[in-house]
């Protein structure tokens, strides 16, 4: 059975395009602003330390997803906080919340009641078993992560492109940053459900790489949007048709993309 015919009649595989497509339109915008800003180490971290939230969530007997929110957020908030009131080194504390945050997640799990959750769905993805309930949380924050784009876009873009002018314009700096980082803990989530934790810096960054030469950064996020789409699309259609993991196809496809953009652009 060809790929497209499975869609039209398999419904895991349709959920799995729909996951594709929202986890996409997250990548395009906030993955601009991660690339513009450098922070992809800091999605990294936040991404690992989502996973003590899904430990938590599991060992409480309630579902994974808000736990990972949850977690994700205020790993956010707290790397925000040491960062701008203390002046910590930052990459020492990303490090940190990458390696504590996965490990008390790992014990959390093994400690939970009943059967352990298959953990390598999240650490490589599994979107082929992502489900209804998975795709109402995974649009929910797309609407919110693009409604808080799109209402604070000036100030986002101008605190992006050049911080100190921004703060000459008496822009609140500091609380866009925050800003920023809750939104990267947002996307981080979705992808999780895609690629899981290992690869979710590729598919955050990757497609937003592959679209700096764009005019402008509106027509950056699109652009990143669309190659993400088409990377996930061709993704999944490898893993049906090759029997790889679709997560890793995805990420495959995505460099293959930036690889091409950055033969262009030389």
């Amino acid at each position: 059975m060809s790929f497209l015919a499975a869609l039209l009649q398999q419904t895991f595989l349709q959920h799995a395009v729909a996951a594709s497509l929202l986890a996409a339109l997250a990548c395009g915008v906030v993955g601009v602003l991660v690339v513009l800003r450098r922070i992809a180490f800091l999605a990294g971290g936040i991404a690992h330390g989502a996973l003590a939230g899904m430990g938590a969530a599991y060992l409480l007997g309630w579902p994974p997803l808000p736990g990972a929110i949850a977690a994700a957020l205020a790993m956010a908030v707290l790397l925000w906080r040491l960062t701008t009131r203390q002046r910590h080194d930052e990459e020492v504390l990303i490090a940190a919340m990458w390696s504590v945050g996965m490990a008390a997640g790992l014990i959390m799990i093994a400690r939970s009641a009943g059967e352990n959750p298959d953990l390598m769905s999240y650490l490589f993805g599994n979107i082929l078993m992502v489900g209804r309930d998975q795709l109402l949380w995974m649009a929910g924050l797309d609407l919110l992560t693009l409604g808080i784009v799109a209402a604070f876009y000036p100030a986002i873009a101008t605190t992006v492109f050049d911080e100190e002018y921004a703060r000459l314009r008496g822009l609140p700096v500091e609380a866009i940053r925050l800003l920023l980082l809750l939104l990267v803990a947002l996307t981080v989530v979705l992808l999780i459900q895609v690629v899981g934790l290992i690869l979710v810096i590729a598919l955050l960054t990757l497609p937003a790489a592959a679209a700096l030469s764009s005019r402008s950064m509106l027509a950056m996020m699109w652009r990143a949007a669309l190659i993400a789409g088409a990377a996930c699309l061709g993704g999944l259609w490898l893993a049906y048709a090759q029997d790889w993991p679709a997560g890793a196809s995805m990420v495959l496809l995505t460099a293959a993309a930036y690889l091409v953009a950055s033969l262009r652009r030389r």
